[in-house]
Parts: C-alpha cells; structure tokens; sequence
C-alpha cells in the first residue's frame, strides 16, 4: 500500500480529510480501485519517509468478486476507515462533509467488468479513427439545468436530494428498456457477460467449427461455468483500471490547420475578418493524419477556378455559384454583371462564404466525418423510370441462418394430484381460517424494518368474510345491491400496506366480484395515468376500494373531492378500514363454489406501444398455477417466505398473496419503502425468521451486497430457494453471482438461487427448481451478439467484445407444454438453434385481455404451424412476449422480451443489451444514476434507435459530447448498429414509473411530441439511414423521335400551352393618343376630367392624409420636371431615383421624370433604425443605374446626409440630391414627347430570393399594353373604386399604385403596407368603410391579418366591419400560390361576410410583370394534386385529394389578355405537353425589354428575353419566366365557352434545391418543417456543399430548442426522403423576407456562414 513508507499521524489535517474522502468514494463505488491508489499516492508522495514505492498490487484479491467494485473490494483494503455503524447516519455524514457533491455517484450494479472492458476495447480500435465530431454550437443561456430540486416529481414528497438517502436513487434506477413499468429499480447490467468468459475457452470453442449436428452447436455454446469464487477469481483479474480511457480519445474537437497555401491572395477582405484570425493560427496540439487528408482532399479551393466546394454526396451536380443579398458585408449580385469585374467588390472564397468563419469551419469537419464509408453501402445509380422505392438492402450472403431441425414441443413434468388440494382459493383460506386461525399469514414491516403487524389467518378470513358482505349488501342506500359477482372492482392500495390488500383481494374473490389491482395515483399528470384510465374502462370499473390513509393522501380539488384523473372513468371510492364495514349475521356465509372458468381476478400489464391492458385470470387458472409453483418450489405448509416483490402483481402476487395462502405459508412481506432505508432489510428477515424462501429481483441482490458490510452476523443457510423473479434478463448473471460471492461466507448455498421467466399472460413460463446440495450447477449459454441480432444461437467465438452470457431459468412448470415459434408473421416453429418467442399451453395461465376480444385472439389463441403452414394440433398457446431457446436437457434460455427488441433493418436488438453497452462507457462524468432508455421510433420504412439519458447537474458540455460520441462508437463496434438520436435531458426529468424506474413508453412519446426538453443531443441519420432511395443521374437530353410535332400534338400529347384573349383593336384617335404614353394620358384626363380624385392616401387611422385629382396630379408633375431641369441639369434619357415613403409623392415625381423625359427608378428608402442593413442596397440600385440624381423628401435627404449614413458608406459620392418639398413655382417650358413607344419608360429594379438583384427595362409600349391589359382583365373604369395594399416600389405592385389608376382613370385607395404594424384591421376596415369590390394585397398583409385578427372576427363584426362588398381579392406575387394562407385568411373572415370565391392570385416576374390574374369573370381557380415524388423527378403525376405524399396546388390566376404562355424543357428547349412540367416561356406586347445593366452582355438578353423554342415554332420570340409550372386543361368553360388551360406555378428554378439528383422547391421542405412542432414559427432552408440547412424560428421557449432538432430532422426524411445535414435554431423574426412576404434564403444562407445569426442552437447531424 502507499502508506507504508508514511507516518500517517503526522499528516496535516487537510491531507487527512482528502485522504478520508478518499476512502469514502471507494466505499460508496464513486471511483476505482485503481483510481483510488493513484490519487492516493499522489497524496501521499510529499510525506514518504523512504523514496523506494511498491507498485500497487492488483487491483482485487483472489476472491474479491468480479462483477462489483463496491461489493467486495473494501474488505481486501486494511487501510480503509471502518463504515459507521447505520446507512442512515452515513449519508447523512456523507452530505455533511461533501457539500459540493451532486448526487450522480456511479451507479455499480449495472456493471460487467467483461463487457466494460469488451466497450473499452471496442473504443480503443477508434482510437486511430478518431471521430472529429463537430461540437454543436449552443447559445449560453439555453443550457441552464434545471435544479434536480426543481424536478423532482409530486411523487417523492420530501425527498429532496439533501434528506434522500442514496438507495433512494438507486432505487429510481429502472433501465427497463421497453415500456415495462414494473421495474422498480433497474435490470443489474453490471454483470460479467458471464464469469465464464474470463476463464479459458476450452479447446472446443476454439476449433473453427465444422458444422455438426444442431444440439452440438448448443451444447457446445452451453458451457460450464462455477458460481463459486474460484471462477470469480478468474474474471477478478479484469478490473476496473485496466481499461482506462486513452488520453487522446478524450479530446472534444481538434481544431484543424489548414494543409494547403492559397494559390492567391484574395484581392479584398472582408470587414469581419479580424474575429476569425485566431483560428488560422497553427495549433500547438497535434494533428491526426487521417483528418489532414482528409482535410487536403476536401479542401475549399481558393483559386480563380477551383469552383464550388466539394460535393460530397456524389449524386448532385455541383452547388451553384455565389449569389448575395442586400447585407451591408455582402451586397446583392447584379445579374448580368460579368463576373470578373464584380470580384473586386465582394467577398472572394468557394462559395461566397469567407473562408476562416467557424460555421464553415464546423461544416466541413461535419462533410469529412460523413466521407467515412457508410454501412452497408448504397449500390450505385439508377436510371429511374418507376416510381421512387426505398432501397432495400441486398441480403449479406454470410449472414447466419438457423440450420437445426423443427422443434419439437417441450412437455413439463404431470402436475402431480394430492389428496388434500383445495377445490377453490376461497375453500383453502376457509379451511385455515377455521383450523390455523392463530397461524401467520402475513407480517408487515414499518419504514425502518421492524414488525408493524402480524395478520393471522383467523384475523384474513374473519375481515375478508366482513369486506365480502360490505360489499355486496352495503354500499348502495337502503340496502341496495350495487354490485354484483362478476363486477370489477379497482383495488388501489400502497406498497407499505399488504394487510389492507390481502383483505380487499380476497373479500372480492369471496364476494365474487373481481379485483383489478393498480397503483396508487399520484397526480393528475402522473406518467401513464390516461393508459391506467383506459385499463379501468375496458374492464368497465366504476368503484374502487381503498384504505383510509390512502384516500387521504389522494390529490383532491379545492372542495376536498378526489382529482378525475386524466382519461379515467367516474370512480366510486369505498374505503375498506375494520371500522367501516358490516359484521354478517350468524346465518351469512360467502358462496365458495369449485374452480371454474370465470374470472378471478384481471393483473393489469402495459404494452410496448404503452397501452394497459387487463390480463383475466379464471378460478381455475389461479388455482391450478398455485398448484404448478407448490409442486415446482415444492412449497410445504408452515413455511416462512421474505417477498420483496411487488404484491399487488406478477410474482409477487403469485407466491406471495396466492400460493402461500394455499400453502398456509407465513409471507413476510418487506416493502420498497424499507428497501430504501434499509436495503439489507430482506436479509435480516431472512435470518431472523429462518425463512426458507426469498422472493427478490436482481436489484435487491445488489442492494443487499453493497450494505453487507454492517451486518456481519445475519446467516442466510435456512434458505432453501432464492427465486430471482427477473433472472430471465440476461443481464442478472452477474447480480447472482457477486451476490453468492458474498453470502456465501453467510451460509448461503449455491444450488438455492432459481432464476424464473414470467409474463403477464402466460404466468411463470419456467423456474429453476432448488438444486441438491453437490450436484453440479447449471450450465451457461455464452452466445455471439451478431447471431442473435439475426435470431440465431451460434457460441461466440471470434470477438469475445460482442458475446452475451445467459443463465437457463429452468425447466417448464407442471402440466405445462412449451414451444418457440416466430416472433413476427404466422407462429411457425423455430429451429433448434433459433430464437424465437416462446409460446405455452397450461391450464395454468392468462385467459384473456379483458374487453378487448381482437387482441386477445392474437395473444391467447395461437396455433404454431410447422414448415409447411400447417397447425401442429388443436390446443391453443399463449404468447408470453419472452425471447428464448431450448438448451440442453429441456433448460430454458431467455435472451430478452418482445417489448425491448428493436427491429432494426431486419436484425433484432434487445434495448437492455444497448443500456449495458451505453453504462460501460465510463458514464460516471455524465449519466445521472445510470439513468438511460432505449427505445425505437419508426421513420422512414424502418425503426430507428434512440437513447436518451438524463445527465448528471455537474457534467459539462465537452464531458456529454464526448460521452455520446463514445456511446456512438461503442454501440456500433459492439452491436453493428447505428444510433438515429442520441439525447441527454436535465437529472430527473424523465416521465418515472410508479417504482422510480423510467416510464419508457411516456419517455418515447415526449421525443415524438417535442416535449422533452433535452439539454444535448446528437443525431446520426447520416450513418443510420441506409434505405434511402438511390440518387437519380440525369440521362443526357437529345431531342429524339418521339418528340416530332404534329400539328399541335407533342409525343402523341396536346401542346402545353395557353393564352389569355385579345388586347382587341383601338378605333378612338382619342384613346390612341392616350394609349401610347402615359404621360399624355394624365394631361388628357387633366383637361378632359380635371377634379375626378384619382388617388386617396390613408394613415394608420383611416383618415385620408393627401388625395390627388387628376389634375392636381398633372400640376405637381410639372414643376418636378421643372426642378429636374433647373436644379439637376438633367438630360433626356438620364435615369433619375425615386426615393419615396409609399405615396402620392411617389407617384407625382413619376410623372414628373416622365415629362423632363428622364427614366425613374423607383427605390424603397432606406429603414432609419437599421440603416447599416439597408443603405448599401440604396446605393448599389443608385450606382448600378447610373443615376444622375435622386429625388426625394426633406426627411430622407437627411437621413442620406446623416453621421448614421457615413458609418456605412460614403455620402460625399452621392449624386445631386433634390428636395422635392420645395419645388419650383412655374411650369416647364415644354413637356416631353418620346419619339416612339419603345423608348425605355421606367427601370425596374428588385432583389430575387435568391440574393439577385436584377433591373429591367420596360418600354412605353410595354406600360400602356400592360395597363390596358390589367383594365381589361379587372374591368377597371372610372367610376370603379379599388384598394391597394401592396409595397410600390416594383413589379404589379408599382403598376398597380402609380400607372393602373393613370390609365383606366378609376380611383385608387392607397394603403401602405407598414401602416398595418400599428393598426392591424385598417386593409379590411378600409374595404367595409368605402364598400370596395376589388383589391390587391400581397402575402405578408394576408398573413399580418391571419395571425393577427383571425382570432378577433366577433369584435370586428360587433364593430360593424363586413367584407360582402368585395368581389375580388387579388394577391399579388411572384412564387407559388400559398394555398394554405389563402384558404385560412378565406375561411377565418368568413364570418365577416368574404366570399370564398373572392380570394385568388396573381403571377408575375421579373421578364414580364403580370402574367396571370384572376379578375372578375371566368371560372374559379382551379386546384390540382400532384405527386410529390414525380415532382422530384421533374414530372408532374396529378393523384387524388388526401393521396400520400400528394401537394396541393393551385392556378395562379387567370392568363391575362394578350399574353401567350407555353411550358418547355429548359434544357432541349422544345415544347412539352400538356401536364408536363418545364419551364413557363411568355409571349406578350408588355413583357420587359431587357436586363438594365452597365455591362451590356447580349446573351443574357437573348437568352431570357427573345429566345426561340428548337423545334415546333422557330419563329415566335419568347421571353423565360425562370419558373417552372405545367399547363392542364380543365373541365371549366371560359367567357367565350372553350374549355379553360389552367396554368399552374411550381417554383423558381434559381431557387430550386439539387439534391441527390433530384429537384426539391424549398417551400415544401419548409411547409413540412413548419408542421414539425407548435414552437417553429417559419423556416427557411438551403443547401451548403450538399448539406441541407434548416433553418426554424422559434416562437416557444428556449428550452424548446433542441426538441425540434429531431422533429425536423424526422420530418424531412419521413416526407422527402432527404438528411438534414444542419438544423439551426434562432430567434423569431431572423430569417429575412422582403416586400413581397418572401423568404431572401440566400441572405440567411450568407448570414448563417458569416455567422452573423446569433442562433439558440446548431446542431450538426452525423
């Protein structure tokens, strides 16, 4: 030891407290045998007296016990302090000296020293591969713990964590891994995977193995193995030190250096580049070569032409170029600015990303972890001509397959027939109550451990007898009988209280009625309430009985009555205390007739899918089983039984309430209370009562274990059967042994420990009955991981890391009859070497789920067939849900239950296996108590594993990550399965079961809902998702011989094209003069109709602030146009900006240019508290056209001369500024007359979603088609009132505000849209107030009013606001109609009077302004489904309504008049047919004459605005929208009776997403994300290097965040087959939308890369 060479007296204080709670960690398993000596040594190093140091001895004696540090290593330590005397008072020092510490010691029962070591190996091979994981990136304030205080649930009244004893949260521990919640404490994992595997293999499991017989296979893999400390010796040599971590595996994230120079220097850096610096400098640490390679293969090329970053998925062609949006570091990208001369002004890297930003940084160390190979591997491409399937893995030719004969059923020995059996239960209770009235029946402990009661068998049957009267003579008024035998009846009684429960169970066997045991509600919100309430109705219960202490502790409402529990029928409560029932008279006896099949009683069991279901158990079932369990536990009247198990179901009830009766046993019952006071208390009793059986599960083992050391004198060798009830979980080998290791010395036998399979419905499957002192013990199956996965038993013989040890539970029960068949599909037998799920045919079992018949029948009446499909017999089995084999000798093996497997791309998982793998990975940092659930969730056509665990208070961010990428690997290096969802919550957090245990199945439920709150998590599609359909390579495109037109027929298809109906000729000179320009037209009304009111401004109140007449209009143009000459010394031509808030100013310097003959560029001004964001879009408009002045108001020339302005650019290099509020007096000498219509009238400048910025020409030619266009289409006249509440500064919005009104003369109510932020109903109390028919909105004005009055529709209708008026309600857009908005603004303002038919659509872009509108005649818009996967394929398959994977879409309005629409293929450029999909081309007199730019590059104008189709009509120009759509003619009659061509609009092609080859529209990712979770308030995604980010708003609360990571990430691969590569969580109101209500996805993209989002949360999916 260390302090050999130490005078340990003369050691300063501090010294010896470190070393004293040294010592106690030890004691308690908080830390290592091996960590305790090298933290001990370095002590005590300073104080050696002598320098030579003995090296510490192994860490274990011989016969220390494998599995468990804490059990037996103290004793093997002389230096450790000896414990004081009472657990109680040693937590309570423990609290006192250690203040600081948290409650998540290391919870050891799980432990298996094998299988930890078999994870550390497992990890120590990805020690060379190191995962580079990229740390998710967390804002500070969402990672706030919740205080375990604050969580702990409404269950544990006063059981904080200050006054909690320990064994308390042991206790809490359930790891049941399926939705069991009738684990109280947790499946003991710990174990060695058999103590077997640390002894020498003998020879025969290392021959490579010729194939035998199958028996051989299992004989062989059933190997002998001692439980005595000889063989633990063995494995005690593998401690717990020896696989220590390797440091460098511990590091979180490596920072990387860059291995490559830049071919050159970028000639301008960006502003923000400071910040990143510190991250290009070389790092000290290392650098693993593998990532360098990595690294220099996937290096972002920063070279003239590298091109975009690498694609790393292999199936998209390459991401598109940069392209930029209006932010003051980025500006927009001009289109047909060449790229060479745009470089100099903006940020130079591979994709418009700097370089050094640590999101770029992170995204590439995401891209190289997913460059390792996946498994198993996609096969390579497909042409794709069918639909989309998923991909189905081909089978692995070297997978096991079972190769032993058909089973044959296995029969247990004949129940045996004794003279003296009772004909009922009842008679057996009757019998003893008059014969043994003053014997025993039950002993009942108090808190601390001591005798509270006993209740004799007198005393049972005297109050039984009382409870069975009550209840059927006493309960209703006047003696009325409210129940009747066959009535069930609840039985809601404590754990602490056995007594009250035998009484209440067996009054109700006497009175015939049937008890349906449950637990004791908590609260309303208590896990699993609604499932217990659903219980409570199948089986139609409407009373309960309970005690008096129990109903006072029930949660009641403020007027003291009991809480209606949540899902739970009206309950009747009658408490069943001595004092309240009714002695019988002399002549009453209860009926007792012979055992039938009626129901006894009903043991509720809660599914894997979380439903509790009532098992019926008849008379003859109950007795027969006691009879069953007598003959097997050979139980004799008279004995002493210690139950530590749960009364009220499963064993507990079985031996300890049934058969003992039966028996007249006296049970000593030890309830969980005192198991957490004193968790030796079993033992005691054991010794005390010289019991001879002991009824415990595996925790209770090693409860007692780690507290044995107090007691030195209890003696266990009065035992006869130690029954483990969970010794089927194949984790409980080792509990039994380190619990025999230690007892043994304490007289404990090792032939008394019998392990048993149970289950709800098939009762006890099979028990190991008590062996003979001498013979030799059972044998172990130790079996290979990867063949059970397969459902196969092979011995493990290769890879001792993936081996599993099982202990047999016996042979099958008396009278019994057992197979093992399939567990999914038809029940075929299974191989000798197969598992499967066993099946059993007893008298003695379940008959039944209780009202529900359709289930029952598959559960209790199955008959196995054989090979061929034929039933084996006549008698029906019942499933008991446990996964086995036959062994050797009849032994039954269990390997797992039907509600922990995980199916798993056709392999089988068991979670509990998964729980073992996570808790050896040193989770000590990280996991509180061992808390882990494993469960599966099924997307995308397979089940995906999910693990959550709750995280210790005091684990930091680094420790958590590294644990789950630890986890990660282990899982995978030991079960070949990838994990889908890795998530740690806040310490106690978790929904628990009645018992502390975590409520699975709520647990699952949470995850799916988003309310579980996580506080880290990692998602893994990438590795896990392997079924994905194959990437689409596109075919090369020729034009072949199927497309020969003929006539107006393409490959056999009508044409897809369309036109809306003639412009018509103009026979009025008058109007031919007033048509060509506009700006005659204004003089022309200004004499014709001078003081007709063209134009009404509203404010926010409604109130009309200017108003324009006709001629008024024409007067403040002209002195405009005089202010141009004079003070701008303007020349014809030049292009003069706008710069206006929405109004009539706008509109009169409009007309203003347009008289000085100048061009205007209408500009939005600049935001005045956000001028850094918006200025620089002002000033690229101003310098990309040139402008040679800008007009504008007093306030804004200001703002453009302010300081605010010159921090963001240079104000000195503006062009002459003109104040239009101070304008000349006189008129111009002349007004402007262009010599002919093509000369350009305005410039029309706006930036795509895509971050371009494009201005376009339109001629005057183009404005007075357009305008009469519109007049025709909306019957505009001047008597005609509309409303407009759109953005003026482009497209239909501006025709619509400054030029419809000028040229129809009708007049116009102008409402600007930022009027609405302040008052929300002005748009639609405008439209009652002046009785409007038509009016045009854009989609952020409808969506301002749905989310913002669609709720107050009854107090604007109080208001007398009524919308009948309206006939039309156009929005104006240039995207895809959204169907959804339009139809919820529809119906919440229904009730206001709006007609359905009034809401409609318009389309325009950027090539021609206004394609389509609704206007006042013609049929409705026309909605279609179409098949989202054909979509993907640019191909449109139209389905039924409510069809999976269907979109809904709708037409975008009607063609207007004189425009031509054809759909086209952009890539051949040849027509399509009808519904094809391709891209929309226009033929119009008012489509734009080109792209304005300073360059002139003749292609572009060529290509998108006079460009001819390659075969069909060469001659006609066409202009390409850049949108794709289909035509489809409808059923509907047009106004001239032709069936109406609809045309529908499916997205911008610019925006488009290529993904695996296939074409996906942002906006349907994004409707789904939106759907995912009530908390996501928008989205916007894009992609990156062919990753695809999600980006979601959240509206909720912060600790929201994480939940919707794998909402998102769910929804997105369920609905569109596509990984999210990075979800982003951020603020509300961060993703940017322009004018029109859409989404700048570029600018976000730009942003996120920049990292300028400041988000809540970034996760990166593995």
């Amino acid at each position: 030891m260390a302090d050999r060479g130490v005078d340990m007296l003369a050691l300063p204080k501090e010294v010896k407290d470190q070393l004293a709670e040294l010592d106690l960690e030890l004691s308690e398993g908080d830390i290592t045998q091996k960590g305790y000596e090298k933290k001990r040594t370095k002590l005590l190093l300073p104080f050696f007296i002598h320098t030579p140091v003995e090296a510490p001895p192994p860490a274990y004696d011989a016969q220390a016990p494998g599995p468990s540090n804490a059990s037996g290593s103290t004793h093997a330590n002389a230096h450790t302090q000896a414990p004081p005397p009472s657990s109680s008072s040693r937590y309570r020092d423990r609290r006192s000296r250690r203040p600081h510490r948290s409650g998540g010691t290391r919870d050891d029962r799980y432990r298996s020293d094998i299988h930890t070591e078999a994870v550390q190996a497992a990890l120590a091979k990805h020690k060379e591969e190191k995962m580079a994981l990229p740390m998710p990136t967390k804002r500070r304030s969402t990672y706030v713990q919740s205080p375990i205080n604050n969580c702990t649930p409404p269950g544990s009244v006063g059981l904080t964590p200050s006054n909690q004893p320990d064994c308390f949260y042991f206790l809490r521990n359930s790891l049941h891994s399926s939705s069991s919640s009738e684990d109280e404490g947790a499946l003991l994992r710990q174990s060695s995977v058999g103590a077997g595997l640390g002894a020498p293999a003998p020879s025969s499991l290392l021959q490579p193995s010729s194939l035998q017989s199958p028996d051989s296979w299992i004989n062989r893999s059933v190997q002998g193995s001692s439980t005595s400390s000889s063989a633990s010796s063995a494995s005690s040599t593998l401690s717990h030190g020896e696989s220590k971590p390797q440091p460098s595996q511990t590091q979180a994230q490596p920072q990387y250096k860059p291995q490559y120079q830049p071919q050159y220097q970028p000639q301008y850096q960006p502003q923000y580049q400071p910040q990143y610096q510190s991250q290009l400098q070389p790092q000290s640490q290392p650098q693993h070569p593998a990532i360098a390679d990595m690294l220099a293969q996937a290096r972002i090329g920063l070279s003239e032409n590298s091109g975009p970053p690498p694609d790393v998925l292999a199936a998209a062609p390459q991401a598109r170029g940069s392209s930029h949006v209006d932010r003051p570091n980025n500006p927009p990208v001009v289109r047909g600015m060449s790229r060479g001369q745009s470089r100099s002004s903006m940020m130079e890297t591979a994709d418009g990303v700097p370089v050094n930003s640590r999101v770029s940084t992170k995204i590439q160390q995401l891209l190289n972890t997913l460059k390792r190979p996946k498994r198993p591997p996609l096969s390579e491409f497909f042409v794709d001509d069918q639909e989309e399937i998923v991909e189905v893995p081909q089978p692995d030719p070297n997978t096991p397959r079972p190769e032993g004969r058909q089973i044959i059923p296995v029969k247990g020995e004949p129940l045996g027939v004794v003279s003296n059996w009772p004909p009922a239960l009842q008679a057996a209770l009757a019998r003893w109550g008059a014969t043994q009235g003053k014997s025993p029946a039950l002993t009942a402990l108090d808190i601390t451990g001591k005798s509270l009661y006993t209740l004799t068998y007198g005393k049972l049957w005297s109050r039984s007898v009382k409870l069975a009267y009550t209840l059927l003579n006493k309960l209703g008024p006047k003696n009325e009988q409210v129940l009747k035998p066959g009535d069930r009846v609840a039985l809601v009684y404590p754990n602490s209280d056995p007594g009250m429960f035998w009484v209440a169970f067996y009054g109700c066997l006497l009175a015939e009625v049937i008890p349906v045991p449950i637990e004791v509600p908590l609260s309303r919100k208590d896990a699993g309430s609604s499932q217990v309430g659903f219980l409570l109705g199948s089986c139609g219960v409407t009373l309960a009985l309970t005690s008096e202490i129990c109903l006072k502790g029930l949660p009641k409402t403020p007027t003291g009555e009991i809480l209606q529990f949540k899902g739970w029928p009206q309950l009747k409560w009658v408490v069943t205390d001595s004092k309240y029932l009714t002695k019988p008279g002399k002549d009453w006896q209860p009926h007792i007739p012979t055992a039938n099949t009626d129901p006894a009683y009903i043991e509720y069991k809660a599914s894997k899918e979380g439903t509790v279901m009532g098992v019926a158990v008849s008379k003859v079932a109950m007795l027969t089983h006691c009879q069953a369990l007598t003959q097997a536990c050979n139980y004799c009247e008279g004995e002493t039984l210690v139950n530590v198990l749960d009364f009220k179901k499963d064993m507990g009830l079985w031996h300890g309430v049934l058969t003992s009766v039966m028996n007249r046993i006296h049970t000593i019952s030890v309830p969980y209370a005192v198991m957490k006071a004193c968790p030796l208390s079993w033992v005691q009793r054991v010794h005390i009562h010289k019991a001879r059986v002991a009824l415990v599960k595996c925790r209770d083992l090693h409860w007692a274990m780690m507290a044995h050391r107090e007691q030195r004198d209890t003696s266990l060798a009065s035992l006869r059967m130690l029954i483990v009830a969970d010794g089927a979980n194949p984790w409980s080998v080792s509990s039994c042994d380190a619990f025999l290791n230690v007892f043994q010395i304490h007289g404990l036998k090792p032939e008394v420990i019998c392990p048993c399979a149970t289950s709800p419905e098939a009762m006890t499957v099979a028990i190991r009955r008590p062996g003979v002192p001498g013979t030799p013990l059972p044998a172990r199956a130790i079996l290979s991981m990867g063949g059970l996965s397969h459902g196969v038993i092979r011995v493990n013989t290769e890879d001792k890391n993936s081996a599993l040890t099982v202990q047999d539970v016996g042979h099958v029960m008396p009278g019994a009859l057992m197979c093992i068949v399939k567990p999914e599909g038809p029940p075929q037998l299974c191989k000798t070497d197969e598992i499967g799920e066993i099946v059993v045919n007893s008298r003695a079992g379940g008959n039944m789920y209780y009202g529900l018949p359709g289930v029952t029948k598959n559960t209790f009446e199955v008959i196995p067939v054989n090979a061929l499909g034929a039933p084996i017999g006549e008698i029906p089995f019942v499933r008991s849900g446990l996964l086995g084999f036959v062994g050797p000798g009849s032994l039954i093996f269990v390997v797992g239950k039907n509600e922990g497997l995980l199916m798993v791309s056709g392999r089988r998982h068991n979670a509990d296996d998964l729980v073992a793998t996570a808790l050896a990975v040193e989770p000590v940092k990280t996991v509180y108590r061992g808390r882990i659930a494993v469960f599966s969730v099924t997307v995308f056509y397979d089940e995906r594993i999910v693990v959550v665990a709750e995280q210790r208070p005091d684990a930091s961010e680094e420790d958590s990550f590294q644990w789950m990428s630890r986890v990660l690997q282990a899982i995978d290096s030991i079960h070949q399965v990838g994990l889908y969802c890795l998530a740690l919550v806040p310490a106690n957090t978790l929904p628990k079961t009645h018992l502390g245990g975590i409520h699975i199945f709520e647990t699952k439920q949470h995850f799916l809902d988003g309310n579980l709150h996580p506080c880290n998590i990692l998602m893994c599609p990438h590795t896990c998702v392997t079924n994905l359909p194959k990437p689409r390579q596109k075919q090369p495109v020729g034009v072949g011989p199927a497309s020969i037109m003929v006539g107006n027929l393409v490959a056999g298809k009508r044409i897809a094209q369309a036109a809306g109906r003639d412009l018509g000729m103009i026979e009025d000179q008058d109007l031919i003069r007033k048509h060509q320009f506009l700006s005659e037209a204004l003089q022309w009304r200004a004499q014709t109709d001078p003081d007709h009111c063209l134009y009404v401004l509203l404010n926010a109140k409604g109130v009309a602030v200017s108003t324009a007449t006709c001629v008024q209009l024409h007067k403040r143009a002209e002195k405009i146009a005089a202010a141009l000459t004079e003070k701008g010394s303007i020349n014809t031509g030049d292009n003069v900006v706008l710069l206006y808030p929405p109004g009539i100013d706008l509109i009169a310097s409009f007309y203003g240019c347009l008289y000085a003959g100048c061009v205007p560029v209408t500009v939005r001004p600049p935001h005045p508290q956000n001028l850094a964001a918006t200025l620089p879009t002002v000033r690229m408009i101003i310098d990309v056209s040139k402008a040679a002045c800008i007009l504008t108001t007093q306030n804004l020339m200001r703002i453009l001369r302010s300081k605010e302005a010159a921090a963001t650019l240079n104000i000195k290099t503006w062009p002459t500024i003109i104040d239009t509020d101070d304008l000349p007096r006189h008129r111009p000498p002349t007004i402007y007359k262009p010599p002919t219509a093509e000369m350009i009238a305005y410039l029309d400048f706006s930036v795509s979603t895509t971050g371009m910025l494009t201005g376009v020409k339109i001629s005057h030619s183009a404005v007075s088609a357009l305008c009469r266009s519109i007049k025709l289409q909306c019957e505009l006249y001047s008597s005609r009132q509309i409303a407009i509440c759109l953005d003026p500064y482009c497209g239909l919005g501006f025709v619509l505000w400054c030029l419809a009104s000028v040229y129809s003369g009708h007049q116009s109510i102008l409402i600007p849209p930022m009027e609405l932020e302040s008052c929300l109903p002005l748009w639609l109390s405008t439209l009652s107030q002046y009785r409007i028919r038509d009016t045009f909105c854009s989609y952020s004005v409808m969506e301002l009013c749905t989310k913002g009055i669609g709720t107050q529709t009854e107090i604007l209708k109080a208001r007398g606001l009524n919308l009948s008026c309206v006939r039309s309600c156009v929005v104006i857009a240039e995207e895809r109609p959204r169907l959804a908005l339009t139809m919820s603004f529809s119906k919440l303002f229904k009730d206001l009077g709006l007609s359905p038919r009034a809401v409609s659509t318009a389309f325009g872009s950027r090539v021609n302004l206004a394609i389509c509108m609704q206007g006042t005649t013609g049929p409705d818009p026309s909605t279609v489904y179409v098949d989202m996967k054909s979509l993907r394929h640019d191909r449109v398959r139209l389905v039924e309504r409510g069809a999976p994977q269907s979109l809904p879409l709708m037409e975008s309005g009607k063609i207007l008049p004189g425009v031509r629409v054809i759909i086209v293929n952009p890539e051949t450029r040849g027509p399509l047919g009808d519904s094809h999909l391709g891209e929309i081309w226009i033929n119009s007199p008012h489509s734009a004459s080109g792209y304005y730019t300073i360059y002139g590059e003749e292609s572009l104008q060529a290509d998108h605005f006079n460009t001819k189709l390659s075969f069909g009509d060469p001659t006609t120009l066409w202009a390409r929208t850049g949108y794709l759509g289909f035509v489809k003619r409808t059923e509907l009659l047009d106004a001239a009776g032709h069936r109406h061509d609809a045309l529908f609009v499916v997205g911008s092609l610019d925006e488009t997403l290529e993904l695996r080859g296939l074409r996906y529209h942002p906006i349907d990712i994004e409707i789904s994300v939106s759907r995912a979770h009530r908390s996501i308030a928008e989205s916007a995604v894009f992609t990156w290097t062919n990753l695809l980010v999600v980006v979601a708003e959240l509206c909720g609360s912060e600790q929201d965040a994480l939940d919707l990571v794998p909402l998102v990430t769910n929804v997105v691969l369920e609905e569109h087959h596509l990984i999210v590569g990075v979800v982003v969580i951020v603020d509300p109101g961060v993703i940017p939308i322009n004018s029109r209500g859409e989404k700048q996805r570029m600018h976000l993209r730009d942003s996120f890369l920049a990292d300028q989002l400041d988000p809540i949360y970034v996760a990166y999916n593995m």
